[in-house]
């Protein structure tokens, strides 16, 4: 059975292959912005192209796989933290790469072949806005910015449909933009040196200094490192408009061809069943989770649970659900170390529906179906090649401390009845911790749950 995967510009199930003679598969994902620590509903996004990334190499060989995954380190964002703290912009983004690439790394994530950084491909950014320009899909505005005609391209929201409802945006944002239209969007933005500090470059020929907008520093990578046209593009579903449909419309502008041949989206994170945000105390990252005592391997466990094109709802009890998961798997494989093995075909059910559209589910599904059949003379290595596909790492320690699930519940209604100011309540929920043997130490961004000693 072929690797086959939703497409979400033709709304079909298609199967992936190169389109090269080389016979080399052309993949790219949109990496993070690096001005903060990446949260746990990021890392979906990341623990599924993962996946998908594995399971390209078992399809076609590791080397012929070119997965580039770019880091967009020059934004509003990453400006704005940079004059927040007062210190440069490269100082920021490079503190907050090594985290991301630490926690990357704790998550068994392979590396990409190519991890790009925007400020490194200004040249190429400016070169693919000339040609727009002189091709009449772009325009320099009064303020020296450049925008895309979006009405030069007919195609424009192809992907997401964007022509099937209304376009909201306020007349006062038209006006401020200087924009011919109201869907035109930035290709470079004009040096403003209260909000961009020192952050400027030389602009394209007849534009201003200043940097370039967000949508064309991935196209313009993708061009210099994977070509014209690639084979996958991936990201979250959050991308999808604008982000998306604006590299496909100066992609194929700029180079008059297809700018990818196939589109996969993930679906949004929910954490105990709404959507993430600090002031509800339910916003993690993964330091957050291995600080209350949960390991790496547990959260990617949790994240890989749900089918990734729907939601999938994270909690904390998820995580004793994955970490229990985790040690039956060490148990199997211990037991399995300890004899010859003969049957290869045991876990081919895993790799049937990881192959239908990455069916994440039902592979843990018919991983589990043969743990618990207890066969023993399975070989070893087709254990381990599941566990290669699925990215788990059963050689890491189990977390030290192991938290029961009605302590867990019972900390995270005390932390956030803290957020909350009620004061009173929580001291009465820190006593009913207390008085069950846990100690709740808060720190700055989360709390941390240790047992009381004796």
């Amino acid at each position: 059975m072929a690797l086959r995967l939703y497409d979400s510009l033709t709304r079909q199930l298609r199967d992936l292959a190169p389109a090269q003679p080389d016979g080399v598969f052309r993949f790219y994902n949109c990496g993070p912005t690096v001005y903060a620590p990446a949260h746990i509903g990021n890392f979906r996004t990341f623990v599924v192209n993962d996946i998908l990334r594995r399971m390209l190499e078992l399809e076609f060989g590791p080397d012929k796989i070119r997965h580039v995954r770019n880091l967009t380190d020059v934004d509003d964002r990453t400006i704005d933290q940079a004059r927040k703290e007062q210190r440069p912009l490269a100082e920021i983004t490079r503190k907050w790469t090594e985290l991301f690439h630490a926690d990357c790394a704790a998550l068994n994530c392979l590396a990409p072949t190519v991890e790009p950084a925007a400020t490194g491909h200004i040249r190429e950014q400016v070169d693919m806005i000339e040609v727009l320009m002189r091709k009449g899909n772009a325009y320099r505005a009064a303020d020296g910015s450049v925008y895309f005609k979006i009405s030069s391209f007919p195609d424009y929201g192809a992907l997401s449909r964007i022509k099937e409802r209304e376009l909201k945006v306020t007349n006062s944002v038209f006006d401020a933009d200087h924009k011919d239209d109201v869907g035109d969007f930035a290709l470079w933005k004009a040096y403003k040196p209260e909000e961009d500090g020192d952050v400027n470059w030389p602009g394209p020929e007849g534009a201003s200094a200043g940097r370039p907008g967000w949508h064309i520093e991935c196209s313009a990578m993708i061009k210099k490192h994977l070509g014209a046209t690639i084979d996958l593009h991936s990201g979250g579903v959050d991308l999808l408009f604008p982000h998306h449909e604006n590299e496909i419309a100066q992609s194929q502008c700029c180079n008059g061809t297809t700018f990818a041949r196939h589109w996969y989206h993930s679906e949004h994170l929910l954490v105990e069943g709404t959507t993430m945000s600090k002031s509800k105390g339910n916003y993690y990252t993964l330091g957050d989770l291995v600080a209350k005592g949960y390991s790496p391997m547990a959260v990617r466990y949790a994240l890989l649970a749900g089918h990734p094109r729907k939601q999938l709802n994270f909690t904390l009890d998820s995580l004793h659900a994955a970490e229990s998961a985790l040690a039956t798997l060490r148990t199997y494989r211990a037991a399995l170390d300890q004899g010859a093995s003969q049957e290869s075909d045991a876990f081919a059910a895993v790799f049937t529906a990881l192959r239908d559209d990455l069916n994440l589910p039902a592979a843990l599904g018919a991983l589990f179906t043969a743990v618990h059949r207890g066969t023993r003379n399975v070989d070893l290595k087709s254990f381990e090649r599941v566990l290669f596909a699925l990215g788990l790492r059963l050689d890491l320690p189990a977390p030290a401390i192991a938290i029961p699930p009605d302590i867990a519940a019972l900390a995270e209604k005390r932390w956030a009845a803290k957020l909350a100011k009620d004061f009173a309540g929580a001291d009465r929920l820190r006593g009913e911790l207390t008085a069950a043997g846990w100690s709740m130490l808060d720190g700055k961004g989360g709390y941390k749950l240790e047992p009381v000693k004796k």
